[in-house]
């Protein structure tokens, strides 16, 4: 069973592991028509560049969820890397800037077909409105994604991540092209760990969410498969 056209391969599960040889027996029992895959910042230090080429080379769509954030020429080279591994995703940090983002955008322009889609980081989902605060940001925690977003979109870069909770503001302004990749999703809303603004599946892609980033609801799971299909039998009723 593969999920409905309308969400197929709309789950981004994240490779949440401290041990490679633990991320790869989750990967031997997953199946890339059903989902693509997120490799962070612990995993890739641990593991690094080989690993992604391992699940690369198994059939996977892979999101390198890397966040670049650092002078333009650095970021353009290290987005040249990234998509030397054949990643099909890559993300920096929107506040970056333009100059940053569009560098980034440029370095990958001889990929053509292949380019992996590239996308930028508007507010981390672990901070609240509290937070931005003390970070000395005066406007709303939705003002500020919204401002961030368009930045990137006026950079040419493929999207952004969001909460859920900021999707439909981004969506009816951004428009329907644009990209909206959502982490803090939870099969149970009242499981937040360490994320503040999360929401369920059906939740995210009613609000206009393009992408789910899930961890460990599915790779905590028993039957990562049979909990995959699950969630996109939720989603095949919108």
């Amino acid at each position: 069973m593969t999920s409905n056209s309308n969400h197929q391969k709309s789950i981004i599960v994240a490779l949440d592991y401290a041990k490679e040889s633990d991320a790869l027996n989750f990967v031997a029992q997953c199946d890339p028509t059903l989902c693509r895959l997120k490799v962070g910042k612990e995993l890739f230090t641990l593991a690094g560049p080989g690993f992604v080429k391992k699940i690369v080379n198994l059939g996977f769509d892979v999101f390198l969820d890397l966040k670049f954030h650092d002078i333009p020429n650095t970021v353009a080279a290290a987005c040249r890397a990234a998509a030397d591994l054949g990643v099909w995703m890559i993300n920096v940090h929107a506040s970056g800037g333009v100059t940053m983002m569009e560098k980034a955008l440029n370095s990958l322009e001889s990929y053509s077909t292949s380019r992996p889609k590239l996308i930028a980081v508007t507010v981390l989902t672990s901070l609240s409105q509290e937070d931005l605060l003390q970070l000395g940001m005066k406007e709303s925690l939705e003002q500020q994604v919204l401002r961030l977003a368009t930045l990137t979109q006026r950079s040419g870069l493929d999207g952004v991540v969001c909460s859920a909770r900021e999707a439909s503001l981004l969506r009816a302004q951004l428009g329907r092209e644009f990209l909206l990749v959502t982490p803090g999703i939870r099969l149970d809303a009242s499981a937040q760990d360490d994320q503040v603004r999360v929401v369920t599946p059906k939740d995210a892609i009613q609000l206009g969410s393009n992408y789910l980033v899930i961890g460990r609801p599915i790779t905590q799971s028993k039957d990562p498969i049979l909990t995959l299909q699950s969630i996109y039998s939720t989603l095949n009723t919108l």
